[in-house]
């Protein structure tokens, strides 16, 4: 992952950690879901337009992935 920096006014900084705090995620998942939603997708992997969009609400969701898109194992 590359780190960037950037600037926001005040009022979006505050809009922006509100609505992170309201999803569950940190700041810096809000902003690229958001620059997903804007961005064309990579014509060779056309689902990762869909990628970070799906929320099971389990904050441990990335650990057992495998159950959670497979189903439980029996």
């Amino acid at each position: 992952m590359i780190r960037t920096q950037i600037s926001l006014s005040e009022v979006e900084y505050r809009a922006a950690k509100r609505e992170a705090r309201r999803l569950g995620i940190s700041l810096a998942e809000l902003l690229r879901r958001s620059l997903r939603t804007v961005l064309p997708a990579d014509a060779s992997k056309p689902w990762m337009r869909y990628a970070g969009m799906i929320e099971t609400g389990d904050p441990e969701s990335s650990q057992k992935i495998d159950d959670i898109v497979y189903g439980q194992k029996g």
